[in-house]
């Protein structure tokens, strides 16, 4: 038996943890895999908890791990490096493994950037790690263990594909291995934030996504009954009142996305729902949009991306703009929350181009809008295109806020003063509906919302670092010292 310590990195961008305290599902998952096998497993949500790399250096020297396991995405993987140099900094007997879509594209180069990285799991990992692990353990040999890279001597060796597990039921999860007090749905204050992933993978081919990719275009999905079951467990033992569905994609099939939403409003859970979904399938299920309520969904992203069909072409998201306009409207109509994106920066926009944005972006009304900048992880489809306008290499950058691409016309700071007068458009014309709001919980809930976004979030340092001010009206409701909820 091997003991495991799989950490999250001390990274914070800044627009997803003004909303809540995520759970990292994706370690409740593979530690809950290893632990199966027979492993000792903790996790030590560094990210979640706020702390730094002196408090992980701690947590090392009192859990003494054989193994140190990290996700890697784009954005955290400087950090997740920092994390394995630190561990054999402690102890050079101890194994470092990384996973997750970044590693699994790029473990070339995380094998050059340090020599602290030992293996990488390629893809879906519950079974590959543990399989690893019972090589490892038992001093047999790595090669035949498919789907991991790792060096050999002078050079960089990655084994054949692992397959997906076809039966996602049968993963157990380590979900006793959370600190529960750490997650929280800041929005609705007192909550507990859970979260489930209903499918995996993604059948479309957007260009500047990571989950088609990693996920190779499929899309395989978790039985309804194996899904409210464990919704009704974590409630049960663990208090949780909130879940995500983490998915990216999970209502492609719709006689079994209905035999969920039927399972809950049967089950009457108590819970509200957080998820993600196609503004194709929020159209075709026109007529069973009250059952989303009915079983408990109140927020819904869409992904819209982009407010210009030509833009939306371009990242191959196979939506149209009037698709776009009529899902989030539904929604509406369906007392759903709605949120979408729209990223700027693209080498061919000019201030003009997303002003127009900014304005189409109100007409399309979500009830929450965020203004991103493109980040092409270097692994995305579209990278090649846009590589020759990058002009930043920091990793910890590729997040979705900072600009890293000069369009052809303008400035990075011109993308930046772009993203903050977006906020400030959108929300300024939200604000007198979000205060009018017939809907009690919705007003409370958009106005708790709003005060989580301009008192603590990104927008806040950006309008200081490029000279712009709150809003008077929305800071006399930041600074009101009388929360809405």
């Amino acid at each position: 038996m091997a003991k495991l310590l799989f950490i999250t990195p001390p990274y914070h961008a800044g627009v997803v943890e003004v909303a809540g305290k995520w759970v990292p599902l994706y370690l409740v998952t593979i530690a809950g895999s290893a632990r199966a096998a027979g492993h000792e497993a903790a996790i030590y949500d560094a990210m979640t908890k706020d702390v730094g790399f002196d408090e992980i250096a701690g947590k090392i020297r009192e859990f003494k791990p054989d193994y140190v396991l990290c996700s890697v995405i784009t954005s955290t993987c400087p950090d997740v490096i920092k994390v394995f140099e630190l561990a054999k900094d402690i102890d050079p007997a101890i194994t470092t493994i990384a996973g997750g879509i970044h590693a699994s594209f790029m473990y070339e180069e995380m094998f050059s950037s340090t020599p602290a990285l030992d293996y990488v799991v390629i893809g879906e990992g519950e079974v590959t790690l543990v399989e690893l692990l019972d090589r490892l353990s038992n001093g047999g040999g790595v090669s035949g263990v498919k789907g991991i890279a790792y060096r050999d001597g002078g050079g960089i060796v990655k084994t054949g594909k692992r397959g997906f597990v076809h039966d996602l039921d049968s993963l157990p999860f380590a979900w006793d291995l959370l600190d529960w007090s750490d997650y929280t749905y800041f929005i609705l204050p007192g909550s507990r934030l859970g979260a489930i992933d209903t499918s995996r993978g993604c059948d479309k081919d957007c260009t500047f996504c990571s989950q088609q990719k990693f996920w190779e275009r499929s899309w395989r999905a978790r039985s309804p009954e194996a899904i409210v079951a464990e919704m009704a467990a974590l409630k049960e033992k663990h208090g949780v009142d909130v879940i995500l569905f983490t998915d990216d994609y999970p209502t492609p099939d719709r006689a079994r996305w209905e035999r969920l939403l039927d399972l809950l409003i049967e089950r009457n859970l108590g819970m509200s729902i957080l998820m993600e979904t196609r503004a194709g399938d929020i159209i075709r299920d026109r007529d069973i949009l009250d059952k989303y309520r009915m079983a408990g969904i109140i927020h819904i992203y869409v992904g819209t991306e982009a407010t210009d069909q030509a833009t939306l072409n371009l990242l191959k998201k196979d939506l149209s703009t009037e698709d776009a306009k009529e899902a989030l409207r539904l929604c509406r109509e369906h007392n759903i929350i709605t949120e979408t994106s729209m990223i700027l920066g693209f080498p061919d926009d000019t201030p003009e181009s997303m002003a127009r944005t900014i304005e189409l972006a109100k007409e399309y009304n979500p009830d929450f809008a965020h203004f991103l900048a493109i980040a092409p992880w270097p692994y995305s489809d579209i990278y090649p295109e846009l590589k020759p306008f990058i002009e930043e290499s920091d990793y910890r950058k590729y997040n979705l806020i900072d600009p890293i691409l000069k369009p052809r016309n303008m400035t990075r700071e011109d993308v930046d003063r772009a993203i903050v007068t977006g906020y400030r458009k959108f929300y300024m014309g939200k604000f007198m509906e979000m205060l009018t709001s017939g809907d009690e919980f919705k007003r409370r809930y958009m106005l708790s919302a709003m005060q989580r976004m301009m008192n603590n979030s990104f927008i806040r340092k950006k309008l200081g670092m490029l000279g712009g001010e709150m809003p008077e009206e929305i800071r006399k409701i930041v600074y009101s010292g009388h929360p809405v909820t």
